[in-house]
């Protein structure tokens, strides 16, 4: 009899585990890891040897930037480098002869933390976010929460998708996290 009662718990056990196995892990996106800029990051664009064209710029809603001499360059998807390159071949169609261009991201997207935290809200994104440190710097789980699993929509996705929550599960810019109540 205690067979089959241990066997009845582990089968139980192992069906529970399947459930919860069940759910997408989001895992840091290997290969390319270069940040896609977006709306609302401000950069600082330095065109070494010109000031006047070196300073702080904000990606706008649509996805752009105003350059002086070259007018609206879009950024949105573009990674730093390749925006630097960008304004580099632009600038040497008859303005500069041999332009040399940087590119620092200043601020990131927020991200947007809700549901069972202690203070939910907009936090300015940081470069290797998870959500555990996201949880924190919104001053913890409230005592409802389900610590198992969080929905993440992402910033251009049409719906949530309900993650398992752990130590290593990133948080992107524009990304809103949504913890859950548990059920008791």
């Amino acid at each position: 009899m205690p067979a089959i009662l241990s066997l009845l718990i582990a089968g139980g056990m192992a069906s529970g585990c399947a459930s919860a196995g069940a759910l997408p892990e989001l895992a840091s996106i290997g290969g390319d890891t270069s940040y896609a800029l977006g709306s609302g990051d401000k950069l600082r664009i330095t065109v070494y040897g010109e000031e006047k064209l070196s300073g702080e710029y904000l990606v706008d809603g649509s996805g752009a930037i105003a350059f002086p001499l070259i007018g609206a360059v879009q950024t949105k998807g573009l990674s730093a480098p390749a925006l630097a390159e960008k304004l580099t071949i632009a600038l040497r169609k008859g303005y500069l002869d041999n332009p040399s261009v940087a590119i620092d991201v200043l601020n990131f997207r927020p991200y947007y933390i809700l549901g069972e935290v202690n203070t939910p809200g907009e936090y300015p994104f940081v470069e290797g976010l998870t959500v555990f440190s996201a949880v924190a710097k919104s001053a913890g789980f409230t005592y409802r929460a389900d610590e198992n699993r969080v929905f993440i929509r992402h910033k251009d996705g049409a719906a949530e998708i309900l993650y398992r929550l752990d130590g290593t599960t990133p948080v992107q810019p524009g990304d809103t996290i949504r913890v859950l109540e548990r059920r008791f």
